[in-house]
């Protein structure tokens, strides 16, 4: 289904499939861990966007989207399920292992899913957590398919019809929308469309992944001399360059891809440095705004990794790539403490995306079918 045909060396399948072991990452996995299981049921404090039709629709957010009411928001909720997910699979023996699994049980409920499908299905809500947050449950139920596991299979047997629902309101969408949403903060459509074509793959849906190639393409294929040098936002947890670029690589050869980031990025070193792309500083992670830029210093790596991994295994791009996303790698994590709720409630799932190597996932999956 992939657009990109396999081309990588061996080196890099094992760069890409290898994970750190339990012992390795210890620390580290607990803490994530320990922050989404943290927050996936606080349900206060509770930031809402919800569209009223009348009184009827009054509610506390355990009433209204009894699934992912907590971690502040929903979409952080439904990544930090995320993370409890890919953690239980890649790390089944863990002492998290047990805590985790109950806290999905209590969650992943029949009723509680109808009552979601009925929210996200409301007249007025067509727009509702679009395309972010749709594209991190998306990236969940990505997980659960390609996880071969009683558990597993359950769970999605009971989130299919939410999987549903949303992939019905952005095919939609991404058919009526005329054009992409550069920005780096939740409405970006470059993020979305790659964990969209991320879980059309795994769902096997081709039908959604060529929509979502139609209108990448449409949107970025043309593009050239991405304005680097404004960025960042001064919230942005997202990088609207790296974004489209770890997008495009996805959907184009190595050597297609090669010619394109030459146009759209003429300026990435060849001499291996990797200080060319300033780290984000947060001047106060007690503003939940503020502390967006965290989150960016962590997507950045991953989408300096996913682009590098992208090029031919001759490119001299790939080492300055590398070694900046390195830099980007060793700041953002660092700042993964959860001292303060403004990031606590959601930087564990970046990190956990970025340490698992999460991104690069379906590219170690098309080289292994080779």
């Amino acid at each position: 289904m992939s657009g990109r045909p396999i081309s990588y060396s061996l080196f890099l399948l094992l760069v890409l499939v290898t994970q750190p072991t339990m012992a390795e990452g210890e620390p580290a996995m607990n803490r994530f861990a320990d922050l989404a299981l943290g927050c996936v049921h606080q349900e206060y404090p509770n930031k809402i966007t919800h569209a009223m039709s009348g009184d009827q629709d009054l509610g506390p957010p355990r009433e209204l989207t009894p699934v992912f009411y907590g971690c502040f928001d929903w979409h952080s909720s439904v990544h930090g399920h995320w993370l409890l997910i890919r953690l239980l699979r890649l790390y089944p023996d863990a002492d998290f292992a047990a805590t985790i699994e109950a806290a999905l049980n209590q969650s992943f409920k029949a009723e509680k899913v109808a009552v979601e499908v009925q929210y996200v299905s409301h007249e007025q809500r067509a727009s509702f957590e679009r395309p972010y947050g749709v594209a991190w449950l998306l990236q969940l139920t990505a997980e659960l398919r390609e996880w071969d596991d009683p558990r597993a299979r359950q769970w999605l047997t009971i989130l299919e019809p939410l999987e549903s629902a949303l992939v019905a309101r952005m095919e939609t969408w991404l058919q009526k929308l005329a054009y992409p949403i550069r920005i780096g903060e939740h409405a970006q459509t470059a993020f979305a469309c790659g964990l969209f074509l991320d879980w059309a793959e795994v769902a096997e849906r081709e039908d959604f992944f060529e929509l979502v190639k139609e209108r990448s393409t449409a949107f970025y294929l043309e593009d050239n001399n991405c304005p680097l040098a404004y960025e960042p936002g001064g919230q942005d947890f997202l990088s609207p360059c790296l974004a489209e670029a770890d997008l495009m690589r996805r959907i184009m050869s190595d050597e297609a891809y090669s010619a394109w980031l030459s146009e759209f990025m003429p300026d990435i070193p060849v001499d291996g440095s990797g200080d060319w792309l300033a780290l984000a500083v947060v001047t106060d992670p007690t503003d939940g705004k503020l502390a967006h830029l965290d989150g960016l210093n962590i997507s950045r790596a991953w989408m300096l990794e996913g682009m590098a991994a992208g090029l031919p295994t001759s490119d001299s791009r790939r080492t300055a790539l590398l070694n900046a996303a390195a830099l980007h790698k060793t700041s953002g994590l660092a700042a993964v403490t959860g001292e303060h709720y403004e990031g606590g409630h959601w930087l564990g799932s970046f990190a956990t995306y970025l340490q698992t190597s999460r991104g690069l996932v379906a590219e170690a999956r098309n080289i292994a079918s080779e």
